[in-house]
């Protein structure tokens, strides 16, 4: 039997509220069986989001390398995804103003992609919180760094759902952060960092 997952998280690099795949409802968990899910990565693609202080907004998709958890006595054990980041693809805008945004994403101002080509989440443990609700413990690499992140996880009739927010500045994407630069005014980038992640499980 097929399950989805969507793990939705915060990517700052630049955080959008025009982004057509948000979802924002109200879940209701449901219980799940012991086992170990892999991730069927053809079916599995991550939506990332992103704002300015001028409001202007991109959003875009990445996609899976692998990825794999697994729930033993009603909770989430252990776990981990690892994302191709040379994948990084703008879907709201076209033509060379695309081209340029995922250039310039994959470069050393953002992901350095070209030395750093993955990134990983690696669950080390979770609480029961409710029926088909737990609070996840993990850890996220990227571009070498790797930072302690907390989320909670929902299993639904739908799939499965999380919510992810994490500081782009703790891994070193330094373009227009007020971290890093000062007097940046409508060009500042916030640091918080949002994804949307769809996982089908084999």
């Amino acid at each position: 039997m097929k399950n989805s997952i969507v793990l939705i998280a915060f990517l700052g690099l630049l955080s959008c509220n025009i982004n057509p795949n948000n979802n924002e409802q109200e879940v209701s968990g449901v219980s799940i069986s012991d086992n170990t899910y892999n991730i069927e990565t053809s079916q599995s693609q991550i939506i990332w989001t992103g704002r300015e202080l001028s409001t202007s907004s991109h959003y875009g998709s990445l996609n899976f390398v692998s990825g794999t958890f697994e729930v033993l006595d009603g909770v989430i054990v252990g776990g981990e995804f690892i994302v191709d980041m040379t994948s990084i693809n703008n879907q709201d805008m076209e033509g060379g103003s695309k081209e340029r945004l995922e250039g310039h994403l994959k470069s050393d101002d953002f992901f350095s992609v070209d030395t750093h080509p993955t990134a990983t989440l690696s669950i080390n443990s979770s609480e029961l919180i409710s029926e088909g609700k737990w609070s996840i413990s993990a850890d996220l690499s990227i571009k070498g760094y790797t930072h302690p992140v907390n989320f909670e996880m929902i299993s639904s009739e739908q799939g499965w759902s999380a919510n992810l927010v994490f500081d782009r500045s703790k891994y070193d994407v330094r373009f227009r952060s007020g971290t890093f630069f000062e007097n940046l005014g409508d060009k500042l980038i916030y640091d918080d960092i949002e994804l949307s992640i769809n996982l089908t499980t084999l």
